[in-house]
């Protein structure tokens, strides 16, 4: 399991706004690492994510401009938690392995 906080950002793209936050270096270093053999469509690694009291299961997606993973936050995970681009997130992830 893992925890960062990471600032939320927006990225106007394509049809609709994404909101996503950037995983630390060294932690999408290990996550790389952990799950080299058995990343799906784009190099996207499964997780659950928790942020506040709102947890969901989605993918993580390597960005290479970044050189670390990005995490998607879901509209609804942002209207529960009242939050806004610009804002600071605590989250904390498990890999699908790690799922109980």
């Amino acid at each position: 399991m893992y925890e960062f906080t990471s600032e939320l950002l927006l990225w106007e793209g394509g049809d609709a706004p994404w909101h996503f936050v950037t995983l630390p270096e060294e932690i999408s270093d290990e996550i790389e690492f952990r799950t080299a053999e058995r990343t799906a469509g784009f190099g996207s690694v499964r997780v659950e994510v928790t942020v506040g009291t709102t947890s969901w299961r989605t993918s993580l997606f390597p960005d290479t401009s970044r050189g670390a993973y990005v995490l998607p936050v879901k509209k609804e995970a942002r209207d529960r938690e009242d939050l806004v681009a610009g804002d600071k997130v605590v989250v904390t992830l498990a890999l699908e392995e790690d799922w109980t």
